[in-house]
């Protein structure tokens, strides 16, 4: 025993140590935990023979739906309107259009029946989000609002479309004798496990907060329930024929959009545990491969993850994004950031539990295509990102700030430390929802209302509502270096939204249309928009570009930047992706000619 804990041990510890790698390299961490695994393995320098399928499986199960908990936990209700309509389309229909075409090279290169291929396409159809935000934060990248929350909503919600379409077709192939009609099946269990999956996150969601809020637990042992009721809503919800890891997603939405009496202890608690599931998983993944077996499988593995990356994934996101007003940009960058990780091969365990004639078939092919989207996909994020004008430049520089949560109250008190070069220490006045408690000056401690103006290394300490302290970050950080491409990227000035679009038009020379003119730069520019405007939005009017700056606590536009001679950063980069707007454009022009 002793030694099987020091192995374990030795192993989890390997693996942090070589995220420090990670984070040098830019490399996705994923792969090198994977990479930890397989070493240690029966095939690598471990020698460790681990061949247990059914284990594995187990592992992964349970990892997996504490990292789909906490994923909803930590998706805001303004993700979810800004990316509901487009992530759910490309969590359903983005899925099966990706699991049907990857079923061709899947029949014609691997000599699969149809069902098979497209037994192969579900299991490759998810995203990982884990691997994705990851290298986003390595290289510094701050993407646009909607483009983030789209792709944070449609990893946390298409591993349960793939999980479904995975389990159905492995029971349809095990036993077709009792089944009549393929697609008959497919529309029965995928209505049942939806509904009661999606039913059952909502109640058992309800359930945690009011557990954590009303039973009085010891605070310390708040997270543990939180997650241990979690994962029995994941067994339960299973155990009664619907989708576990779809209910604790909603869930977690439902627990995460509440309010909690320690949403803080909750997600320090939550950030370890999703590290200790995300390593146990994909080391268990890693041990599981036998790289001896990879050789033959390389050439047609490869071609699999090029009809993958190239044609399924790009025409999936372009077909599920269509009805909504996405740039071809926007719609290329979705398509790239399709990393396949630890969900894909955890599915592929599922044909060798079912003992299917070529399940370890389907383990390998999915492995070596996980390694093929991590590997390219994963190392060139950064740079598609900025080519593909994705990236806002950040406004602000570094921040020092501390953090303090009181149990049921709906502010949060947060602390300080004044820089000199901050707006603050410039003698920028705090907003009146902003009022300081306490000022440590030269180790004395100050009333707030004592205190007129703050000096450099003063430590402030005041009341704030959580959605409101990003906003005095702006105040209290350290002025972000000027550069010549966020001045490209937010306009050459800053215009007053509150003005009026007509006087806009005679200032400017611009063409304001008719029904436009009474409202405000901000009305226009929000309708504009959508409805929905994130940072860094921009639109044509006329010869100008008006672009969004900033917005408010209440997510309304609060600055905007005009730019005289547009910077082409929407500029689209590939002859690909039209949008819905440019298809409609076509096809009205198509029947004219007609």
């Amino acid at each position: 025993m002793n030694v099987a804990l020091l192995v374990l041990a030795g192993l989890v510890a390997v693996s942090i140590f070589s995220s420090l790698l990670s984070f040098r390299i830019g490399a996705p961490l994923l792969l090198v935990f994977l990479g930890v695994g397989m070493l240690a393995g029966d095939g690598g320098i471990g020698g460790i023979k681990f061949d247990d399928a059914g284990t594995a499986y187990m592992i992964g199960s349970v990892a997996l739906a504490i990292v789909l908990f906490d994923s909803g936990f930590h998706t805001s209700l303004k993700s979810v309107r800004l990316a509901a309509a487009p992530a759910i389309s490309l969590a359903t229909i983005g899925v099966l259009l990706t699991a049907a075409i990857v079923a061709i090279p899947a029949h014609y290169i691997l000599d699969m029946g149809w069902i098979e291929g497209l037994l192969l396409g579900s299991i490759v159809a998810s995203t990982d989000a884990a691997a994705v935000f990851f290298l986003l934060r390595v290289g510094g990248i701050h993407v646009r609002d909607r483009v983030r929350s789209i792709l944070e909503m449609e990893s946390g919600s298409n591993d349960p479309m793939a999980i479904f379409l995975t389990l159905v077709l492995i029971r349809f192939l095990v036993d077709r004798s009792s089944h009549s009609g393929f697609g008959g099946y497919v529309i029965l269990h995928l209505t049942l496990e939806f509904g009661i999956g999606g039913f059952a996150g909502l109640v058992g969601g309800f359930v945690i907060v009011q557990a954590i809020n009303r039973l009085g637990i010891e605070r310390g042992l708040l997270p543990i329930a939180g997650l241990s009721l979690a994962l029995m809503l994941f067994a339960a919800t299973s155990l009664v024929g619907g989708s576990g890891f779809l209910a604790v997603y909603v869930a977690g939405l439902v627990a995460g959009n509440s309010r909690l009496v320690a949403p803080h202890t909750m997600r320090r608690f939550q950030d370890g545990a999703i590290w200790l599931a995300q390593i146990a998983m994909f080391l268990t993944l890693g041990l599981l491969a036998s790289p001896r077996e990879f050789p033959p499988l390389i050439l047609p593995s490869l071609a699999v993850a090029f009809v993958l990356i190239f044609i399924a994934r790009p025409l999936a996101v372009w077909v599920g994004l269509l009805p909504f007003r996405m740039t071809r940009n926007e719609t290329a960058f979705v398509s790239w950031v399709g990393l396949r990780g630890a969900v894909g091969i955890l599915l592929a365990i599922l044909p060798i539990i079912s003992g299917m004639e070529n399940g370890r078939l389907f383990f390998n092919v999915t492995f070596l295509v996980v390694l093929v989207s991590l590997a390219l996909q994963g190392w060139t994020i950064g740079p598609v990102a900025r080519w593909l004008g994705q990236v806002v430049p950040r406004r602000i520089g570094p921040v020092e700030r501390m953090e303090l949560e009181i149990p049921g109250a709906a502010h949060e008190l947060v602390a300080y430390r004044i820089v000199s070069n901050s707006l603050v220490a410039q003698g920028h006045k705090l907003p009146r929802w902003a009022i300081p408690s306490l000022v440590v000056r030269d180790h004395r401690s100050l009333l707030g209302s004592s205190v007129s103006e703050f000096r450099p290394g003063d430590m402030v300490w005041l009341f704030a509502k959580p959605e409101r302290v990003p906003h005095l970050d702006r105040l209290f950080a350290s002025a972000a270096p000027a550069a010549e491409a966020d001045r490209q990227f937010f306009g050459d000035f800053p215009l007053d939204p509150r003005a009026r679009m007509e006087e806009l038009g005679l200032m400017y020379g611009l063409p304001i249309p008719p029904e436009a003119r009474e409202i405000t730069v901000g009305q226009w520019l929000e309708w504009s928009l959508g409805g929905h405007p994130g940072v860094g939005d921009r639109m044509l009017l006329g010869e100008v570009e008006l672009i969004v700056r900033a917005l408010s606590p209440e997510d309304t536009i609060s600055e905007i930047g005009l730019a005289a001679e547009p910077t082409q950063v929407d500029k689209p980069r590939l002859p690909l992706f039209p949008s819905g707007r440019e298809v409609k454009e076509r096809l009205r022009k198509a029947l004219r000619r007609g």
